[in-house]
């Protein structure tokens, strides 16, 4: 029994903490906000560390942006900060928004007072204005778009005398942006690197544009930051202002920051300096006179109404001490930065993954914390990601899990050719469907904006809805509408609307003013422009100039239209584009999105070999490009695998993981080991998206740069984990069918067996089955067997010769020269358009009148008799 007389030292006192499940573990729990129940031990951990430096490294789908408006939540509500004092830095304006709502929710009020939440480029716009004299500009300054920056450095170029076709002025914008996103002033570009432009006179251009600039008062994009930079540099006192004010720093996708970011970042995040005292509670510091800081920021501030859930403190920090007091300076800045290494895919745009992997060696003492819990996929999806992305040198380490059921393995799919994938993921899609899935929850994630095109014809053809997410679809993309003008004035000189397109694409000296007189004398005497072109060059209603371009424009169109009788249509387009000086003009470009357009040319113009002729070909486009959706149309979505951080779909289907392609080959060639990692990164990114299934398409023989080439499956397919993948087959109709030509169909010796198994594929290999058994054994488009194709030549040959159908929208095909089974007023069905009467028959082509859709014309292959 212990000995009452003797007192417990205070050491004696064993520790207390309240037992799970007790009355005080309960009773705390209740107490605790709402913003931080659900809150994981990590997500917890990242949200209530507030002091020092904070790295979360988020994985995918492990609820990176519920931690970042918890944390700005619980500063605010444990009365660490006012909105005022909280710099909150975002990429995207739709980030920024999405954030202020989900606070709104969190502290069950609207977020008022957070002047600092926004993208890098706004909010640096507006400390610019703030002190705008100091960087010789006034608070009004204009902020430049691409054209206008392009339209002032022409003039520069012209000035110096400089020709603009040798060196485009888009190529010195590119070159200036670069210098900008790594934040170098025209007298820190490298020797080296000013060379590149003009024979030497890229850094005297940039200087001379940067003076232009102020004496415009205007800034370009890059100025947001560089100039802020800048004014931080020269006018410390300043910089301690804004270190000051901010008490709390929190950056999102902080791997996607570029060095001038980063360097914006280390100056506001540095330790005020000891000589510039400060008062403790005063919240709001004015700007010495001449600063140009307008008065309102301390007004704001002073009159900001905090929403906390327990008003500030009276003492404590904000407690009035006597005067000339200076407030202790912190050695380290609360700044907590939330981004993932193994998902840094934007390098090829001055973003710098090193940010984040020397985080620690920036702020020293950081604390790093793990999200590796992740709530969107499945154990196999999470497995294959995580092997996959462990083979990266230059990351910091994670691994994600799941609680979640393991679910489907990932699969990889071998096919013959990019036509045989784009019918096979079609096939699967249909399938998906057919089980209920919407579409809205799959999505086609390709590496290059060209394989786009074989999925865009695809489901046109089957009828599918699709929309292109982070650009427009393919035939709308500005480049291949240029492209399209020209054919179509070529088959069609009276197409007014295309030649107005291109009478000046590339550009010929034909302005406004010279379309303005082609329109006035077309209408004056009822004929098409391409007519009044004609009678107009032989006047002298135009400059000389003009009048030469326009004549060498229309015998051009002369030339084309007499080739396109002896040349085959894909030529006469590889002809065009040569000589009109287009495929030169993207050349010349040296935009980061050049080298795509370039792609899409060549990709279009292997698209037409599918077609007999120019007719048919822009027919087919008319139909592709006729087809509108709605905005909440249940639809596929296809896009980049760059245009899919940060969305989530149920079925990923990531075709073309080959050798050259993904890896891609430019990557490769100019980053080397830095390249591949960050192709790797993006195979991580686009697995990630995945929730339910994953699925990876590798194509043998793929048309890249106008050539077939026999491709290598991508590394990245032996770098999967081999018990968390599938190997599975194509469900696309083997390309060495007797469909395709290069042998018989696996389907072709398998006999019925009752099963109910409909999909389009297997109805319409079973109808070409019952056709070649009644035929001569030919390939069921009049055609002899053709033996395998071993070399390139013979492919480029057989893949003419065995003809495809051209589907033309809606189902619309050409005669093969087949006689069709089916006969006049024929009943018969169709699985998109339904029941109808056959009215005429033309080959193996029927128009049919069906019963709610019309009349269409339909390839037999694709109906039943009923």
């Amino acid at each position: 029994m212990t000995d009452p007389t003797k007192k417990l030292l205070a050491n004696d006192l064993p520790g207390y903490q309240p037992a799970a499940g007790g009355i005080a573990a309960r009773a705390r729990a209740q107490a605790m906000p709402a913003y931080l129940s659900g809150l994981n031990p990590e997500q917890s951990e990242a949200v209530q560390t507030l002091d020092g430096p904070v790295l979360v490294l988020a994985g995918a789908g492990t609820g990176k942006t519920r931690v970042l408006t918890s944390r700005i939540a619980h500063i605010l509500s444990s009365g660490r900060a006012r909105p005022g004092e909280i710099l909150s830095v975002t990429f995207t304006n739709k980030a920024a928004r999405e954030m202020k709502l989900r606070l709104g929710q969190m502290l069950g009020q609207a977020v008022e007072g957070m002047p600092w939440l926004g993208t890098f480029h706004s909010i640096g716009g507006r400390i610019l204005r703030y002190h705008a004299e100091l960087v010789q500009l006034t608070s009004n300054f204009t902020v430049l778009d691409t054209d206008d920056q392009i339209r002032l450095l022409k003039q520069l170029l012209a000035a110096d005398n400089i020709d603009d076709k040798r060196w485009p002025a888009r190529m010195l914008a590119g070159l200036i942006d670069g210098w900008k996103n790594r934040g170098l002033t025209p007298q820190q570009v490298p020797a080296g690197e000013a060379a590149v432009f003009g024979n030497g006179r890229g850094g005297k251009l940039y200087a001379a544009y940067q003076e232009r600039l102020k004496v415009l008062n205007a800034a370009d994009f890059g100025d947001l930051l560089l100039e802020n930079i800048r004014l931080f540099r020269e006018h410390p006192d300043v910089l301690r202002q804004y270190q000051h004010r901010f008490k709390y720093i929190l950056v999102d996708e902080y791997q996607d920051t570029n060095v001038a970011q980063y360097l914006w970042l280390r100056l506001l995040a540095q330790a005020p300096s000891s000589t510039s005292p400060r008062l403790r509670g005063e919240v709001g510091l004015r700007s010495n006179p001449g600063e140009g800081a307008p008065q309102q920021i301390a007004d704001s501030q002073a009159a900001e109404t905090p929403p906390h859930l327990t008003p500030l403190p009276a003492g404590g920090e904000r407690e009035q001490s006597a005067p000339g007091a200076i407030s202790a300076t912190p050695t380290t800045r609360n700044i907590c930065c939330v981004g993932d290494d193994d998902q840094s895919i934007y390098g090829w745009r001055g973003a710098e993954v090193d940010n984040i992997l020397r985080f620690d060696h920036d702020f020293p003492g950081a604390k790093i914390i793990r999200l590796e819990r992740n709530y969107r996929s499945t154990g196999h999806i999470l497995a294959a990601a995580s092997h996959l992305i462990a083979h990266n040198e230059g990351r910091l380490g994670k691994t994600l899990r799941t609680e979640d059921v393991d679910g489907e393995k990932v699969t990889v799919t071998g096919s013959w050719d990019s036509e045989e994938e784009a019918r096979a993921i079609g096939e699967e899609i249909e399938q998906l469907q057919r089980d209920g899935a919407k579409l809205n929850d799959i999505a086609i994630l390709v590496r290059a904006s060209f394989q786009m095109r074989e999925f865009e014809d695809r489901f046109v053809t089957l009828g599918l809805p699709y929309r292109v997410i982070g650009g427009p679809r393919f035939y709308e993309r500005a480049e291949i509408r240029d492209a399209l003008a020209y054919l179509r004035v070529i088959n069609s000189p009276a197409d007014d609307l295309a030649f107005e397109r291109i009478v000046n694409v590339p550009k010929r000296g034909l302005g406004d003013a010279t379309v303005q007189l082609l329109h006035d004398h077309a209408r004056k005497r009822k004929i098409s422009l391409s007519d009044a072109a004609r009678a107009v060059v032989d006047t002298d209603e135009l400059k000389p100039k003009a009048r030469g371009s326009l004549r060498e424009l229309m015998m051009s169109f002369d030339r084309w239209r007499v080739q396109r009788d002896v040349k085959t249509h894909t030529e006469l387009a590889e002809i065009v584009l040569d000589e009109s000086g287009y495929t030169e003009m993207w050349q010349k470009d040296r935009s980061a999105d050049a080298a795509g357009r370039l792609e899409n040319l060549k990709e279009l113009v292997r698209s037409m070999e599918e077609f007999e002729n120019l007719q048919g070909f822009l027919e087919h486009i008319s139909l592709v490009m006729d087809r509108e959706g709605g905005a909440d149309e249940d639809a596929v979505s296809v896009m980049t695998l760059h245009s899919a951080k940060g969305l989530e779909f149920d079925n990923v289907f990531l075709p073309g993981w080959e050798e050259g392609l993904f890896p891609h080959q430019r990557a490769l060639d100019e980053q080397g080991r830095a390249g591949l990692e960050e192709e790797r990164r993006l195979a991580h990114v686009g697995i990630t998206r995945a929730r339910k299934r994953a699925k990876l398409y590798f194509a043998s023989n793929r048309r890249i740069h106008g050539t077939w080439n026999t491709t290598l499956p991508s590394r990245f397919l032996d770098e999967l984990p081999a018990d968390h993948v599938e190997i599975t087959e194509s469900k696309g109709g083997s390309g060495w069918g007797g469909a395709g030509g290069y042998g018989s169909s696996r389907f072709d010796t398998m006999e019925s067996f009752g099963s109910s198994y409909t999909t389009p594929g297997w109805q319409r290999a079973q109808a070409q089955r019952a056709r070649n058994n009644r035929g001569s054994g030919g390939n069921g488009f009049g055609e002899e067997q053709a033996p395998f194709a071993s070399s390139r030549g013979e492919v480029d040959h057989f893949a003419k010769k065995r003809a495809p159908l051209t589907i033309e929208g809606e189902l619309v095909a050409k005669s093969t020269g087949t006689n069709s089974d089916f006969a006049l007023k024929d009943r018969v069905f169709h699985q998109k358009f339904g029941y109808g009467d056959v009215v005429r028959v033309d080959g193996n082509k029927l128009t049919i009148a069906f019963d709610k859709a019309g009349e269409k014309k339909v390839v037999d292959s694709f109906v039943e008799r009923v």
